[in-house]
This record gives C-alpha cells, sequence and structure tokens, in this order.
C-alpha cells in the first residue's frame, strides 16, 4: 500500500474554473489573477485551524495585494454533511472577519481535486504566468496566535517569487482540518 501524498509539482498551471462568491459573483481564475502572482487557499468555516489564521489571513493579503498579487479563496466540503459550511454560512463567516478578497464555493469539488487540496487551510501560490511556486501554509505559528518569531512563509514567498522568481527550496505542508469529500 503507497501511503505517500501527491502533491501538484512546481510550475502546474491549474484548470480555469468559474466560482460563485459570497457576493453572488462568479470568478475566474484566469480574470482573478493578480499582475504579480495570485495566491489560492482552500478554507471553510468550521474548521478551528482556519478561524486561528483568518485576522493574520486578512492583513497578509493586504500586503500581497499591494505587491500586485491577487487572492481568492475557495471552499470546497460537503455542505450536506457539515452544514457550518453552507454557503450562506459562508457569507456570513465573510463578512464577520472582514474578507479583503473573494470566498467563493466549489460545489462539485472539481477544483479542489484538480488542485489536489487537502486540508483546510491549504495554500497554492502562483507567478505572474499561472505556474505553481508555492505550496503550504500561512506561516510557522500553526494554530497559534503569531509571535515576534513567527516567519509569515507565505507573504515572504510570494514577494521572493514576484519579484525575484525565486520560490523557497523549503516549503512546509499546511496543517488543518481534511477537506470534506462528498461520498
Amino acid at each position: 500500500m503507497n501511503n505517500r501524498i501527491e502533491y501538484r509539482p512546481f510550475e502546474w498551471v491549474p484548470n480555469d474554473f468559474s466560482l460563485k462568491g459570497t457576493d453572488e459573483k462568479f470568478y475566474t481564475l484566469e480574470q482573478f489573477r493578480g499582475s504579480k502572482g495570485l495566491v489560492v487557499m482552500f478554507i471553510c468555516n468550521h474548521c478551528p485551524y482556519v478561524k486561528a489564521i483568518t485576522n493574520q489571513l486578512v492583513m497578509d493579503v493586504k500586503v500581497l495585494e499591494e505587491s500586485g498579487i491577487s487572492s481568492i479563496a475557495i471552499m470546497s466540503n460537503d455542505v450536506i454533511n457539515y452544514p457550518d459550511d453552507s454557503f450562506e454560512n459562508m457569507k456570513m463567516f465573510s463578512v464577520r472577519n472582514d474578507f479583503n478578497f473573494p470566498y467563493v464555493i466549489d460545489e462539485n469539488q472539481l477544483v479542489a481535486k484538480d488542485f489536489m487540496a487537502l486540508c483546510t487551510p491549504d495554500f497554492f501560490g502562483f507567478d505572474a504566468e499561472l505556474k505553481l511556486q508555492y505550496r503550504g501554509r500561512l506561516n510557522s505559528a500553526g494554530k497559534n496566535q503569531p509571535s515576534s518569531e513567527t516567519k509569515n512563509e507565505l507573504v515572504d514567498a510570494m514577494l521572493s517569487i514576484s519579484k525575484h522568481g525565486i520560490r523557497p527550496e523549503e516549503q512546509f505542508p499546511s496543517i488543518g482540518c481534511s477537506i470534506k469529500w462528498k461520498k
């Protein structure tokens, strides 16, 4: 039995998608990418790991946006068995946390499968050509409160990629709740 987790290779380019956001608009990957890159994050409403990073996430997205890097959050969980992640609850979660990025629903879970997303939160950083350069966590704090010792891995990686075309050699997988797949 092979227990090895498979990841998309660096330089992988995702398929375009069109997903409905909490603002009732549809978002495509192609139209939303920033001039210097794009961060695609898989999150949900109920996960304690996501809840723990939400404030930092909003601040980090602002930093990235100021550098020409767009961000979009995708919720791919099974909402029948996990009603806390319903579209209506996504709307409330987005407003309550002052999201400064689109929060979209992947109802058929095809986007999560295309990305090989594993958990919430899970972060994918793309360069300006939409080639995968970063797959990892938001920062070194995990579910704990950030401190002066915390490394802002996502922001640091994306700024390096956008300014110098250099991705970090060492990238740490995100830790969180597994994506809740439909049966």
